[in-house]
Formats: C-alpha cells, structure tokens, sequence
C-alpha cells in the first residue's frame, strides 16, 4: 500500500487487462462475453428441450431412432459446452483443446455405445414376470 491507502499501480508491461484480472501468464485463452454466454445458454436450452418434446410426445414412432436422435443431440450440447463456456477452439492452447475435445468425443462415443450394449442385454436376457409373480417379489 502507497502512503495515500491506495494499492499501488501495475507494471508498465501488463495491460490494463491484465493488472485487472491479476495475471499474464501468456496464456491467449480467450475469456467469453456475455452475448457468447447467451447463446451458448440458448443452445443448451434447446438442445435439452428437443429430446425431452420427442420423448415425451412420442413424435417419433421409433424407440431406436428416438434413442440415437437423442444421443445426438446430447453429444452436440457437449461441444457447445466445450465452446461456449470452456471457451476451447483450435487456437488456445496451442491446439491442446481441440485434442481434448477429440479424447472427449472419442470416451462420450465408447460410453453411449457401451450403454446401450449393456441396456439392451438386460432387456432381452430378463426373465418375464406376471403381475402375480411381481407381487411374490420381497
């Protein structure tokens, strides 16, 4: 603190954006603004209200291509997540980002597959029950 009770000013090298946000560590990270927020939100809004409208009104009379459609529509929120609000693009990072986007896809691809796999073996290799059989259940 200077005499006055004033903290003291910030190195001549680092623009004022810098001082303000207390770091330069070279870093081009580029730090999202409020109209990017606002459509990244509206994006996830809508790509969450679509899935929930086809399962819900049934608009759609098959279940497989209702399950992919929503697949596809979970996996393209989570790019608008990584771009939107982790603000990750080709440029940042030296292009570290855009590999951590492909790993992501590559894990989101395994896992849906894997679930849907282990899904659809419970449901074939489950024993039918009667209504009388379920109310002998513990």
């Amino acid at each position: 603190m200077s005499s006055h009770g004033q903290a003291p000013h910030a190195p001549a090298h680092e623009s004022a954006s810098e001082a303000h946000h207390g770091h330069s560590n070279g870093h081009q990270a580029g730090h999202g603004t409020l109209k990017g927020y606002l459509i990244g939100f509206s994006l996830s809004v809508i790509l969450t209200a679509i899935p929930f409208w086809l399962v819900m009104s049934g608009a759609i009379d098959s279940k497989l291509f209702t399950a992919f459609l929503v697949m596809g529509l979970g996996v393209i929120q989570i790019v608008v997540h990584m771009v939107y609000f982790l603000h990750m693009n080709p440029r940042s990072e030296g292009g570290w980002t855009m590999m951590a986007l492909l790993f992501t896809l590559v894990l989101v691809g395994i896992t849906l597959a894997g679930s849907l796999w282990v899904m659809h073996h419970l449901n074939t290799n489950m024993m039918p029950m009667s209504p009388e059989m379920m109310k002998n259940m513990p």
